[in-house]
């Protein structure tokens, strides 16, 4: 199929020239020709931006679309407002046996201990299980604690914390691989729905302007879903599954992995390339791993690999052909990561791994310019990177305001460090758009604090757009992808204007009007496409 694009700013990549055409056959970007077919379809872009396709570096579709099936709490501000929410829903679906929703705002209850009497006062029949914003806490009524099994009596599991009241009784929230205690007892949904729900979610990333995102987080049971959605022809984007290591099953795991690569690389679509490794937890909780304790505890963190684990276990999978994707939050967790890939240079031999270090939250000033060193990828979390009430209320009291430096994107650019960016969506949403402004001006929406939090960590509207395509460098797919390089596979992004325009204009001001993905349409939005005979592209 011949497409003709014409009447904008046609953005080719980091170091190219702008155009105001281009010309794509059969999925694939060709030079302007000297003649358009009258068979072509030719969109007029309305003097909007046209640029390489965004791409997520760091995502959880599947956990989004767990949360599309249950009740909506995000909004919610206060505990009684999340309470009304999930009486509504269990009245709404009676024959819901387990309630189960996200993500609720931790910051809402000090110091984040979430109650199980709360919940019971609305649901108290049924179990209900409720993700924090974080994905590494739940918050649960008695029932669902009952059915559990889980009592004062039940220790805390290995790498894991039950949050107990003064008399030893669990609270009602967990936190890390204690939250499988009673996420591993609820029924999973029929296949169906949640392939239905992963496609409703896919298409949500789409709609922003994604054609390749990296699934940050999959487990055996995941599997099928991603497959069967991905035979259906339903998936509009395409992923790297990241198979999350055990380190309670370690090495026993690896043939596991191995197979789920093999079953994986048989739907189109999708890759099975990289293993994911949750080096540590979070700040908010305690759990992220850090050199000096935490500032209001005695701790410090829970890291959930050692050193004298991590980098035999990465270079384990190095030698099976698998790339590394960790997970590192605290500065202890970050330089355990770099250690690591340090040691797999010493004895690895394999052309064109990738190593992506995810967050890199806290970051040792001598650790921060190993990433370049070691050709390290930074996935960072953009509408991280700003003093929202997670950070000012939750965040900066746990460090301290010695340690309050965080997400160092300019300074790891200055490094010469390769930058992407990733949503962590759901902790965060997909939007692109105001991922880019955050980066720019560090503030939050409302344009506080005036000059930006931590200013000297911006980086420039060209090196945002350069990061929110680089995702792709996590990838295997070739070195064109990510620019509009005649030769290159046609994934591009179709914009109401353009987005370097965000050093002076809101990201509410930028709508996606259209994504491609391969040549075909995956989005549409107010398009002024026009074909003999087709109203739109296909």
């Amino acid at each position: 199929m011949d497409i003709a694009f014409t009447n904008g700013i046609v953005y080719l990549g980091a170091g190219l020239p702008d155009t105001d055409r281009m010309f794509v056959r059969d999925g694939r970007i060709i030079d302007w020709p000297a003649e358009v077919p009258r068979t072509a379809l030719t969109v007029d872009l309305g003097g909007g931006y046209l640029g390489p396709a965004f791409a997520d570096g760091h995502v959880h579709p599947m956990l989004a679309a767990a949360e599309l099936r249950g009740p909506r709490i995000g909004p919610a501000n206060t505990v009684e407002e999340i309470g009304t929410i999930v009486a509504a829903w269990a009245i709404d679906h009676p024959d819901a046996e387990w309630i189960v929703g996200g993500s609720y705002d931790a910051t809402i209850v000090e110091d984040s201990r979430f109650d199980a009497r709360w919940l019971d006062a609305v649901v108290a029949d049924r179990p209900v299980v409720l993700r924090a914003w974080d994905y590494h806490t739940v918050w649960c009524n008695s029932r669902a604690l009952e059915l559990a099994g889980v009592t004062s009596a039940t220790p805390d599991p290995p790498l894991g914390r039950i949050v107990r009241r003064a008399d030893g009784t669990p609270e009602g929230t967990l936190l890390e691989s204690a939250t499988a205690l009673v996420l591993g007892v609820v029924p999973a949904p029929p296949l169906a729905d949640r392939i239905d729900s992963l496609v409703s979610a896919v298409e949500m990333l789409a709609a922003r302007g994604i054609t390749w995102a990296q699934e940050a987080w999959a487990d055996a049971d995941d599997i099928e879903v991603w497959v069967e959605a991905a035979r259906s022809g339903r998936l509009v984007v395409d992923f790297d599954i990241a198979l999350r290591a055990d380190p309670l099953r370690w090495p026993q795991q690896l043939g596991e992995l191995e197979a789920m690569r093999a079953k994986i690389a048989e739907a189109p679509g999708l890759t099975a390339d990289t293993v994911k490794f949750f080096v540590d937890g979070i700040i908010e909780n305690h759990t992220a791993h850090m050199l000096e304790r935490y500032a209001d505890a005695c701790d410090h963190g829970l890291p959930n690999w050692t050193a004298e684990t991590l980098a035999p276990a990465v270079i384990d999978v190095d030698t099976r052909g698998f790339d590394i994707h960790l997970h590192a939050i605290g500065d202890a967790g970050v330089r355990s990561a770099l250690d690591a890939i340090e040691r797999l240079d010493a004895v690895s031999t394999r052309a064109n791994r990738r190593a992506t270090i995810a967050h890199a939250q806290v970051i040792h000033p001598a650790d921060l310019e190993r990433f370049a060193s070691l050709g390290v990828i930074a996935c960072l979390q953009p509408l991280a990177a700003r003093a929202d009430p997670v950070m000012t209320d939750l965040t900066i009291p746990r460090l301290g305001p010695a340690r309050e430096l965080q997400h160092q994107m300019g300074a790891l650019r200055a490094a010469g460090t390769t930058i992407s960016f990733g949503s962590d969506w759901p902790v965060f949403e997909p939007d692109v758009i105001a991922g880019m402004w955050t980066a720019v001006h560090r503030q939050n929406p409302d344009g506080t604090p005036v000059g930006g939090w931590q200013p000297q960590e911006r980086l420039t509207v060209e090196q945002a757009l350069d990061a929110a395509t680089a995702a792709v460098m996590q990838s295997r797919r070739g070195a064109l992808d990510g620019s509009l390089a005649v030769g290159g596979r046609a994934d591009f992004v179709w914009l109401s204007s353009d987005p370097r325009s965000l050093t002076t204009h809101s990201p509410e001001s930028i709508e996606v009007l259209g994504t491609w993905r391969r040549g075909s349409r995956t989005h549409s939005a107010g398009d002024a496409a026009r074909h003999p005979g087709k109203e739109d592209a296909q």
